[in-house]
């Protein structure tokens, strides 16, 4: 079994110890950084997101297996750097404003991550304003927007209609997600893509970014 799928295997069960050893290994032995990241920590964390989305791993899974890529990308980075190494994409990503809940927003983070793409987290309760800073300032492909609760969905379009009103609209695809979200509901307040949950978000946002 080649050192690459040793590293991908390691992190699907989420040992840690055993993707940093493996990874140190594989440098050691001259396999470049960004192979090990995209055959390795990639690679398994692609597998991790088709297992939750059919149901064969569960939140606790996808946690470990993410901390393990974290930390295997976390020896990566600076060779990655030195080799001029970027990211496919860059997201913005929040919670709207008035909703605390950040779980499915952690998840996504994570899946997100795993495809390969730069995510900016603003966390949770996050205003418009603050959305549009973001986009000024990181100049991300993609925003993405959660809401746990009915009551906090408004603020979606809320979040669009400040991007529309600081011209930065068609710079950027708006994806949105969380329970009470649906497709219909998208398309009502002109967002890009809903998706129903974390490892479908971070497989359209790669498609976006690539497209």
């Amino acid at each position: 079994m080649s050192i690459t799928l040793q590293i991908s295997e390691s992190l699907q069960k989420g040992r840690l110890k055993d993707v940093k050893e493996l990874i140190n290994k594989a440098l050691e032995e001259g396999i470049a950084a960004d192979v090990i990241l995209n055959e390795g920590l990639l690679a398994g964390m692609d597998i991790i997101g088709g297992k939750f989305k059919r149901n064969e791993v569960y939140v606790p899974e996808v946690l470990i297996a993410a901390r393990a890529m974290n930390a295997g990308a976390e020896i990566l980075k600076p060779k990655l750097v030195d080799m001029g190494v970027k990211a496919v994409g860059k997201v913005v990503l929040c919670t709207v404003k008035g909703d605390l809940h950040d779980i499915g927003k952690n998840l996504v983070k994570m899946m997100l991550e795993g495809k390969g793409l730069e995510v900016i987290d603003l966390g949770i309760d996050i205003s418009a304003e603050k959305v549009v800073e973001a986009v000024k300032e990181h100049d991300p492909q993609i925003v993405a927007l959660s809401a746990l609760l009915t009551t906090t969905m408004g603020e979606q379009k809320v979040v669009i209609d400040a991007l529309k009103e600081a011209g930065l609209r068609d710079q950027v695809k708006v994806m949105i997600g969380g329970a009470p979200v649906t497709q219909s509901y998208a398309d009502e307040i002109g967002a890009d893509a809903f998706t129903p949950d974390a490892a479908t978000c971070a497989e359209v946002a790669k498609e976006f970014v690539v497209a």
